[in-house]
């Protein structure tokens, strides 16, 4: 029999719980001060269901897949788009986190450029380089395909700047101490110690362009995402449809692939 005296030991610190709930209030707060302030009602999606789902019934289903010409040839250029963009980023990306990391840098201040001009390209989406390239050189795959080697390549070198970072300065000191010279460092430690992590990014940022793609073609990107942007402005919705499912099955199977690829080869 448990004694009156039992003391209950909260799972949580008062501290902490207190921090918490004062962060949730700020941000109910701040949802409710935005929602005012833009006249949104957030409970729009709840009310008016019914002319959402009778827009889908109606005008994009059942699917017509018999009349979506160019369909497939345009969702290999997707996929080509994709796969390029990061192959390329990659390789470049490879190169220059050499010289941005501060564990592998001849210099200093060279790393921190480097890290600054990666942290730019990455946080500027993909779809606003295709929108300035569009109205620089018009419509086109090409197009597409410099848009998404910009962001990718600042987004995978700052990846591998920071892979690099995480192998740690013990295996440099080590090979400093039988006196490697600056390849020998690369070559017999860092790039073996980070080969894992620049597979995974590799990987995951093809799953991410074959996304970015699609969406860059909307605006004149080339690909699939073009191809359905045509059948959306013409309200060909059953057309439209059974793009939309194209894109999505596509991608599925390209995340089960990437999947399966870091399984086998990273485990």
């Amino acid at each position: 029999m448990l004694s009156e005296t039992t003391k209950h030991f909260p799972l949580i610190d008062g501290r902490e719980k207190r921090k918490y709930t004062i962060a949730f209030i700020v941000v109910v707060f701040l949802f409710v001060l935005a929602t005012s302030y833009t006249q949104y009602n957030p409970f729009m999606i709840f009310t008016e269901q019914d002319v959402f789902w009778e827009f889908i019934t109606q005008d994009f289903w059942p699917p017509d897949f018999m009349l979506a010409n160019g369909l497939w040839e345009a969702m290999f250029q997707t996929i080509e788009m994709a796969l390029s963009a990061t192959f390329i980023s990659s390789c470049f990306a490879f190169v220059f986190a050499f010289l941005g990391s501060n564990l592998t840098s001849p210099l200093p201040w060279l790393a921190k450029i480097i890290r600054a001009f990666a942290s730019f390209l990455r946080n500027i989406p993909a779809l606003i380089w295709s929108f300035i390239l569009v109205m620089a050189f018009g419509i086109g795959t090409s197009v597409g395909l410099i848009a998404l080697i910009i962001e990718t390549f600042g987004f995978l070198l700052r990846a591998y700047i920071e892979t690099i970072d995480e192998v740690g300065a013990d295996i440099l000191e080590a090979l400093n101490a039988t006196g490697a010279n600056f390849f020998q460092k690369l070559t017999h430690g860092v790039i073996p110690a980070a080969t894992p992590g620049y597979i995974s990014w590799f990987l995951y940022c093809i799953e991410v362009n074959i996304r970015a793609s699609t969406i860059i073609g909307m605006v004149g990107g080339g690909g699939v995402g073009l191809v359905l942007m045509t059948y959306i402005k013409s309200f060909k919705y059953h057309i439209a449809g059974a793009i939309i499912l194209s894109i999505a099955a596509v991608i599925i199977l390209v995340d089960l692939i990437t999947n399966w690829l870091r399984r086998r080869v990273l485990v």
